[in-house]
């Protein structure tokens, strides 16, 4: 079975498809993860007692780069840990502890928003909110079927009339034309409204800030909507001609929605435990800002 990371040497321009990121993204974010990785293991050296001199132990089988196009390959394609095992020549609980080590790595890397890359800069965050003032954001949630809960109550609080099973709630902000995620709310019950998540959202941006949204939306403030079609009624050719051009305005949310889910781990069943779902799917919202050059990872000199 063929590595995916000798692949994409001999195939830079599939690591896209592989990966769900380009090659020279895919390589700058090795050189930064190695960094912060580096950093890591130092502090630990230095607030360690040893006995045994520095060295020593099992050796790992896999490199940085190994490892970091193995988490990189789980997130695109959702394989078993198994599988995932035999494409790098490692053992399942090797996979598995693998992934995990690095996907935090990532989650410090990879801002999952614009508003989380500035928030801890407190003057950034007021200039950035001022800025947004300027562009009606768009906003959409989506829902991802999660592993059915064992606890009874629990199960009835995820579970989802619309979707008829059990589901986290995710929501977007995203600018017009798609070119950036603003905010991001994942990890909500699948039941939540879309309107009590977006009232709660709505805090973190300028009181003037202007939102555009679908039928869900309605009722909501600052925020722009489709005409709904009055019970017993039908909405005039004028209101139906405004809804299109309004749809085609706030379609592009939903193609960030469909960016997001082209890894797998985003939109099929989630598998993993639910206490790292947050972890997960914002890393992924972080590699989807990179892939579409919101994120720009500085090479190192």
């Amino acid at each position: 079975m063929k590595n995916p990371l000798h692949y994409i040497h001999k195939y830079p321009s599939r690591t896209k498809q592989i990966l769900g990121i380009s090659y020279d993204q895919f390589l700058l974010l090795v050189q930064q993860a190695e960094l912060i990785n580096q950093k890591q293991l130092d502090e630990v050296e230095r607030n360690k007692v040893r006995i045994n001199a520095r060295g020593g132990g099992r050796k790992p089988k896999l490199t940085s780069e190994e490892s970091i196009c193995l988490c990189l390959f789980y997130l695109r394609h959702l394989p078993t840990f198994e599988v995932l095992g035999m494409q790098f020549d490692v053992s399942k609980t090797e996979a598995n502890s693998t992934f995990h080590y690095w996907i935090k790595i990532f989650r410090i890397i990879l801002p999952s928003s614009l508003l989380e890359e500035v928030e801890n800069q407190e003057s950034d965050l007021i200039i950035v909110q001022e800025l947004l003032t300027e562009f009606e954001l768009i906003v959409d949630s989506m829902e991802q079927p999660r592993v059915r809960p064992g606890d009874n109550q629990e199960q009835k609080q995820y579970f989802s009339g619309k979707k008829k099973q059990h589901t986290f709630k995710n929501q977007i902000i995203s600018m017009p034309a798609a070119k950036e995620i603003v905010d991001v709310v994942v990890g909500m019950k699948g039941p939540t409204s879309d309107i009590s998540l977006f009232r709660n959202q709505q805090q973190k941006f300028n009181s003037q800030q202007s939102f555009k949204g679908d039928k869900a939306y309605i009722g909501g403030e600052n925020i722009s909507t489709p005409h709904k079609k009055p019970r017993n009624g039908e909405l005039t050719a004028e209101q139906k001609t405004e809804n299109q051009v309004f749809s085609s305005n706030r379609v592009f949310v939903e193609h960030m929605i469909r960016v997001i889910k082209i890894f797998w781990v985003a939109s099929e069943r989630f598998r993993l435990h639910t206490d790292i779902y947050e972890q997960i799917i914002l890393t992924v919202c972080g590699l989807v800002r990179l892939r579409i050059g919101s994120l720009i990872l500085p090479p190192l000199s």
